[in-house]
């Protein structure tokens, strides 16, 4: 069977996940970090997707953008694919992939799950036991937001800048609740809806994307049909 597309719409923010081939490194220096966040900037802002939040982990990268219109999330990931492992080959006189198949993507409800999501990214750093503290980690987008400094490559959502009225009031609230920690719920449910591809968000917002999409965007619901339902399906 062919694969489903993903849940794309345009200004609809998406979480993305892409992870080494075999769970293998795919930063080995300081330059290969440098060299992924410049590629990044320019083929998001070439391509009009607003990214919001992002960690580079040793092996895989986590990735919170807002694209103007549908599709050019996929164009930025596979731009960015190719120069990054263009590069990643030549330096390194590697050939073969170094990406694990098609990267993973769920559009995040901007009202109350968002800033979950931006928490849950920055975090990853210190929940692998690398750092203590988000900010000592360089290679995420912590330091812009909750600390204000400049990153041209982060632009705040909507939900971001109505933490405050000004950057100091932005940072200090959210630094607040980075503080708070991810629950094991929220840890669980965010994995779980970006494994699946899963709009994550409440049922009000699935509900608008699956009638926006005309297809599923949550899980089925699970048990039996009601007598009426399934007598009128046995009748057809």
């Amino acid at each position: 069977m062919p694969r489903q597309p993903r849940l794309d719409l345009a200004g609809v923010p998406q979480h993305i996940v892409q992870r080494g081939n075999d769970r293998q490194p795919c930063f080995f220096s300081d330059a290969d970090h440098h060299r992924y966040l410049g590629e990044l900037r320019e083929i998001a802002l070439r391509e009009g997707c607003a990214v919001h939040a992002y960690v580079l982990m040793t092996n895989h990268v986590h990735l919170l953008m807002t694209p103007v219109a549908s599709g050019l999330v996929a164009r930025v990931m596979q731009a960015l694919g190719r120069r990054y492992v263009r590069y990643i080959n030549d330096r390194y006189r590697r050939t073969g992939t170094l990406w694990e198949g098609r990267y993973k993507a769920c559009l995040v409800d901007h009202e109350t799950y968002l800033l979950r999501c931006y928490r849950y990214i920055e975090l990853n750093p210190v929940r692998a036991r690398m750092v203590a503290d988000a900010g000592d980690y360089r290679w995420s987008s912590f330091a812009s937001n909750a600390l204000g400094l400049s990153n041209p490559l982060v632009r705040p959502h909507p939900s971001y800048l109505a933490l405050g009225a000004s950057m100091l009031e932005r940072c200090q609230a959210y630094r607040a609740l980075v503080m708070q920690g991810v629950a094991d719920e929220d840890l669980d449910s965010i994995r779980l809806y970006l494994q699946r591809q899963h709009a994550f968000g409440s049922d009000r917002f699935r509900a608008a994307i699956e009638a926006q999409l005309r297809r599923r965007a949550g899980p089925a619901k699970i048990g039996r049909p009601r007598k009426s339902e399934s007598a009128g399906e046995s009748a057809h």
